[in-house]
């Protein structure tokens, strides 16, 4: 009798969940058809939104930042030299969305939902290994960029420990720190060509230098977009473009310079190293 009574519980439990869900899907498919939700950036998140999505962030990166150690201690001359560097790059790539002490977001930073927010106190809420996650791989649907295929390792590392820096700076050590941002920089070293491409670092690559945005791509979520043309079974291809012989070398110039094979292409040059052009067009070749 007891059996049987558990029984009648546990499925009247499990009906009254794949109602409740089945209701809250259906629920769910009508805004979304209707298009009644608002996604206007001049209209901020629900609060609750707000909060989850938060909340979110910072588990999964503490997750998956747990096994990167944090840096080790240097020497106050290097230390200070490597905070130059990362103030260089943050008045570089960084200021005009997060602002600094005294100095306000450009506009795409001050009109972007949600908002990228101040990093003047990132390092009272972050270790310098979430910090440097955060950087290197960036985080979706949040207008946060990955770093990791434009700058260095070591210009991450100094990043960082700019902003463990920037807690104790005033208005005035801010301004003098990334002054003049240019000056001093040099060009990112470029990667050796690794002995065997990668592929799936090649997929990553071709959503880091932004190639779904005109074309379709197999394997790489983005936009239905036909700017491009769509790239599924570039291998089977007679030519490159139309243009040249379809080889995986012909292939790496194309994606890194295709206006020297083709001066009237709208293609822009992308700044594509040689070892991110070979992962990506090795990737291109299998689909």
């Amino acid at each position: 009798m007891t059996s049987n009574r558990f029984r009648l519980i546990a499925k009247t439990a499990a009906a009254t969940t794949c109602v409740l869900g089945a209701g809250a899907a259906l629920v769910g498919y009508t805004v979304m058809e209707a298009g009644w939700y608002n996604v206007a950036a001049t209209r901020t998140h629900f609060q609750f939104v707000h909060t989850l999505l938060e909340k979110g962030l910072k588990e999964s990166v503490r997750f998956h930042a747990r096994d990167i150690p944090d840096p080790p201690s240097l020497p106050a001359a290097r230390a200070d030299a490597q905070v130059r560097i990362g103030a260089r790059l943050y008045g570089q790539h960084c200021q005009q969305c997060h602002g600094g002490p005294g100095v306000a977001p450009d506009p795409i930073g001050r009109s972007t939902q949600p908002v990228p927010g101040p990093l003047v106190d990132a390092a009272r809420r972050w270790r310098p290994a979430e910090l440097y996650w955060i950087t290197r791989h960036g985080i979706k649907m949040a207008g946060m960029p990955a770093w990791e295929f434009h700058l260095t390792d070591q210009e991450l590392w100094s990043l960082t420990a700019f902003l463990g820096r920037m807690p104790t700076l005033t208005a005035a050590d801010y301004k003098a720190q990334v002054a003049n941002v240019e000056e001093g920089l040099t060009p990112a070293p470029a990667l050796p060509p690794a002995p065997q491409p990668d592929l799936e670092r090649g997929r990553t690559a071709l959503a880091q230098y932004a190639c779904h945005a005109c074309h379709k791509i197999p394997g790489v979520t983005g936009p239905d977009t036909s700017v491009g043309p769509p790239l599924k079974g570039l291998g089977q291809r007679k030519y490159v473009a139309g243009m040249l012989p379809n080889t995986p070398d012909n292939l790496v110039h194309w994606i890194r310079q295709p206006q020297d094979i083709d001066p009237q292409s709208t293609m822009p040059n992308l700044g594509v190293s040689e070892r991110d052009a070979r992962d990506m067009a090795a990737y291109l070749m299998t689909k």
